[in-house]
């Protein structure tokens, strides 16, 4: 009989792990909060989501929004923890609290130290928070986490609308949460307020997606090529790109000549080496280049992690 011996995991990895995905977290807040509170809440713009709800409160009552937004986001915890569980609970209430102090820490600095914002303008201050909130969002989902709000919303709508991207979902969420901005007084014109608030979105908008998803593209190269090259292209593959491919015995339809089909996948940066390498080998080689959003495997995105 034989005995199956129990393969233990490896602590130390393990211990690295989640200490990599929370120092890149901890990364995401910061960005995240300097957007929000170093530039757009400076610039008296709003924002979408569970910030914009709480820059909207904040600005009528006057009490912190860095703390509004810890305490909107409770109910959307038990929501997570009912639909997601208890990992996906710790790394969203963490990014969530320390997303809320920092944007704290960051209104005291600009109020009571800096006391002037960086710049009077409005376009900057809408284009840099929007970057900023983008890339510091998009880190924090792509380690697994939200920071709650209506993120807990979009990840629920993701599974039912899977062919959605998430940036577009929260689009949409955020505009609806925009437009009440509307409702609000302010001192200059509503409507150019509501003009770079919803520019401030958009721009974040794309940098979240670009930042989520961006490292997940590369190009399918299809290259077809005689018989007798197809070794020599191959090794040449291998040796100065670096990267796998997959080889089909093909034929011409109308000149029924042996050929050999070559696919393979590479980062966009790789393909010009790609198409020289090819050229020189083969300078009769048909090559068929497209763009792949998705791609899962060794090297790219492993099919058994959470769906972004």
């Amino acid at each position: 009989m034989e005995e199956k011996l129990e393969v233990k995991p490896d602590k130390k990895k393990t211990a690295l792990k989640i200490l990599k995905q929370y120092a890149v977290i901890t990364l995401g807040c910061i960005l995240y909060a300097t957007g929000i509170s170093l530039f757009v809440e400076s610039a008296g713009l709003f924002s979408g989501g569970m910030t914009g709800i709480s820059l909207i409160v904040g600005e009528i009552t006057k009490f912190p929004s860095g703390y509004l937004y810890i305490i909107f986001n409770v109910p959307m915890f038990i929501i997570g923890l009912i639909f997601f569980g208890w990992k996906f609970l710790l790394s969203t209430g963490y990014a969530t609290v320390v997303s809320g102090l920092l944007m704290r820490l960051g209104r005291y600095l600009m109020t009571d130290v800096i006391k002037q914002p960086f710049t009077d303008n409005v376009l900057i201050n809408a284009v840099v928070g929007g970057v900023l909130f983008g890339i510091g969002m998009g880190l924090i989902f792509r380690m697994g986490a939200t920071t709650a709000g209506t993120d807990v919303i979009v990840k629920l709508l993701r599974r039912r609308f899977r062919h959605l991207k998430t940036g577009m979902i929260s689009m949409v969420t955020d505009m609806i949460v925009v437009g009440c901005s509307l409702f609000i007084p302010c001192e200059g014109n509503k409507f150019d307020r509501l003009f770079y608030t919803a520019l401030h979105v958009v721009v974040f908008t794309l940098v979240f997606d670009w930042v989520l998803y961006g490292g997940n593209s590369a190009k399918t190269v299809f290259i077809i090529t005689a018989k007798e090259k197809c070794e020599s292209v191959i090794n040449r593959i291998l040796k100065d790109i670096d990267t796998g491919a997959t080889v089909v015995d093909a034929h011409g339809a109308y000149t029924k000549e042996e050929k050999v089909m070559i696919m393979c996948v590479v980062k966009p940066f790789l393909y010009p080496r790609l198409r020289d390498v090819v050229h020189e080998e083969d300078k009769k080689a048909f090559m068929i280049v497209s763009s792949a959003k998705e791609i899962y495997g060794e090297g790219y995105q492993n099919p058994e992690d959470a769906e972004l």
